[in-house]
This record gives structure tokens, sequence and C-alpha cells, in this order.
């Protein structure tokens, strides 16, 4: 099923290479075997997180037919990792055989109005013992103009996460982000107030505030962040 995507940041946030680099870091730990990439865009986070991990294959898939096509012409070229395949479409459009090892959605979840559904529908396409991985924009009370403007329906919490728990899977892990980051979007959300960021402000969150947030989040316990992570388990 095709979809045209409205939003209009991917293009700014593909500057971000520290925060690539640390979602790098935190999910690879999860990633192996045969990864399901879900709401792949224009590439980035396969571009981030394909190389260096302990994946066989990668399946990106990605309902907007302009993006795919951007997806599939950067995999064409190398640009990617080995082993990339790129379809357009949604989860609907995939057998619902037991293929993957890891379902993965980025900055994905929320564009999705039936999130357990879709979730639900991961599992099917899972292996025992695999793994979703969801990172997405934390807390409802950030939810801005920002989100608005880009097609999200919600922001979550550890708890919202894990009540959305599918049938058959366990909660391997759950923790936040970028402490720092999610000051900045308080910010915006009650002085600046914007729908988008610039990049601008893209460039200034990326090489000052990661950094500072890698240094804060051990030592807040993970509990505080502008997104937040849950993986679950197959069992």
């Amino acid at each position: 099923m095709e979809q045209a995507y409205q939003g209009g940041e991917l293009e700014s946030f593909a500057h971000a290479e520290r925060w690539k680099s640390y979602v790098r870091a935190a999910l690879h730990p999860y990633l192996e075997g045969d990864v399901l990439e879900l709401g792949a865009g224009i590439g980035e986070t396969t571009r981030a997180l394909r190389p260096g991990s302990r994946a066989h294959s990668w399946t990106c898939v990605e309902p907007d037919p302009a993006m795919a096509e951007t997806v599939r012409k950067a995999a064409s070229a190398g640009e990617l990792g080995p082993a990339i395949e790129v379809r357009c479409g949604t989860i609907a459009d995939l057998s619902a055989d037991p293929a993957f090892d890891a379902a993965l959605y980025v900055d994905v979840l929320e564009h999705i109005e039936d999130d357990r559904g879709e979730l639900a529908a991961a599992v099917e396409r899972l292996r025992p013992g695999g793994r979703i991985v969801v990172l997405s924009p934390a807390w409802p009370f950030l939810y801005s103009e920002f989100d608005r403007a880009i097609g999200h329906y919600r922001r979550y919490t550890r708890p919202m996460l894990r009540e959305l728990t599918p049938p058959g899977t366990r909660v391997e892990a759950a923790f936040y982000l970028d402490t720092v980051g999610m000051l900045a979007s308080a910010a915006n959300k009650l002085l600046l107030r914007q729908s988008l960021p610039s990049l601008r402000q893209v460039l200034l969150w990326d090489r000052a505030m990661v950094p500072l947030s890698r240094l804060l989040d051990p030592l807040t316990g993970r509990g505080l962040g502008r997104s937040v992570v849950t993986v679950w388990r197959k069992t």
C-alpha cells in the first residue's frame, strides 16, 4: 500500500551525524540476523545502522514511492551496506511468514494510527527469539506544532509502550535517550512554537546537545530523554 509522506524534516535531520552515532550505539545490540526496517524514509536510518551491525540482510519497507526509490538508488550504489532489499509498501504488503529476526521502527510508530495492530503484525513476521525495536519521540506533554506538522499521532512514555506489548512477546529493554534534547523540545513547545526546525537548529542540537546527553543519560539511569526506546523479544 503506497502512501505519500507529508513531512519535510528528513533532509535536515540527515545531517545529525552525532545523533545517528548515538542511536547506532544504543540499538546495534538488538539488531542481528535478517532485519526488517519499517518506514525507511530516505534511507538515513539504514545508512546509520546497517553498516557494522550483526545483520545478515536488511529489508527496507517504505510506503512513499519517491522515498522508496531514493533508498533503492542508494542501495544500488552501495551506499547503505551489503544485502539490502527495498520494497515500496507497508507491513501489510509482506507475507505473514516468520522470515525476520528483528523488526525496526525508528521515528515511525508515532506516524501509525493503529500502533497496536502494527506491532501485532510485526510479531507475525518474526522468528522465535526475534525482536521488535522501537525508537519514538517521548512524552505526550511535549507534543507540539512540529509533531502535528509531520503527522505524529502521539508521543510515548515507557509505560505507554509497555501497554502495547504484543501477545507472545516480553519487554527486553526500555529506556530514554537525549536528556538535553528533551529540554530543547520543551523550549520549542513553550517558546519557539515552530512547526519545523531549521537546519541551523538541527546542527546546534546535534553538535552541542547530543554529546552532552551521551554523558548525562547514564547518570539519570536513562530515565529522561527526548526519545524513548523499547525492545520486545518474541518468546
